[in-house]
């Protein structure tokens, strides 16, 4: 109805050359009934159909990566790898953005959610991690129990891993077993040591990720795995990148 209404609305309101007459009888039937009495209309009405039928079968493509912060902007950032704080000693990201995939975001949003519900929340160290990244931590550090070989990328390359920790309502990292990007035994899920306080810490984390549907791996506290992570496609477009929402 909303098509046919425009299209009478630019027909009515030119008046130019006449359709020549006589067309055949079932034509110059059709077009009065239509109200075409001149090519220009008849034309426009047919580009004008075209127009709007092409862009209802073309729909916009979904965004491959979204901003964490326009899905659950309390989630705090530490985003490592955008400052020299981290294992390599070297700013490996040109901006500090913490991009995900869509449906990995939204988890991460009912985490955040329902930690708040218990007065904490968490706090992100890495996010989507181009491919080029990976090849220069590669180069850096290539042992594949830290650091996934670039030929089979990481999971982070995917936006569907997540490295994080907990803090508490005013903000405050809570401790943990480790510091993050720690390579040693203390890192692991299964470190006895530290105090009762960390190992309960370490574990209420595993628990509120567990819940949404993340997985975690045996020798990383802070790494969270996406369902099927690995039905994503590796990508390495920037962390600037425009097909990534806001």
């Amino acid at each position: 109805m909303l098509l046919s209404s425009v299209i009478a609305s630019i027909m009515f309101k030119h008046r130019v050359v006449p359709l020549q007459w006589p067309l055949n009888r079932s034509w110059q039937h059709l077009f009065n009934g239509l109200g075409l009495r001149s090519w220009s209309r008849f034309w426009l009405a047919l580009v004008l159909s075209f127009g709007v039928a092409l862009g209802a079968a073309i729909a916009l493509p979904a965004p491959e990566l979204v901003d964490i912060q326009a899905i659950a902007p309390t989630i705090q950032l530490d985003l490592r790898y955008a400052t020299t704080n981290n294992f390599t000693g070297q700013k490996l990201y040109a901006q500090a953005r913490c991009l995900l995939r869509p449906q990995v975001a939204t988890r991460l949003a009912l985490v955040q959610a329902d930690l708040e519900a218990k007065q904490l929340g968490l706090k992100v160290f890495d996010c989507y991690r181009p491919l080029s990244v990976q090849k220069r931590m590669w180069e850096l550090v290539p042992d594949a129990n830290y650091v996934a070989d670039p030929k089979s990328g990481s999971r982070h390359n995917r936006g569907s891993a997540v490295d994080l920790t907990l803090v508490d309502r005013q903000g405050h990292a809570l401790p943990m077993p480790s510091e993050f990007d720690e390579f040693s035994p203390r890192s692991h899920l299964d470190y006895q040591g530290g105090t009762p306080t960390t190992r309960q810490n370490r574990d209420l984390l595993q628990t509120a990720m567990l819940k949404r549907g993340f997985t975690s791996i045996p020798t990383e506290w802070w790494h969270f795995d996406a369902p099927n992570w690995q039905s994503y496609p590796l990508l390495d477009i920037p962390l600037s990148a425009g097909n990534a929402w806001h």
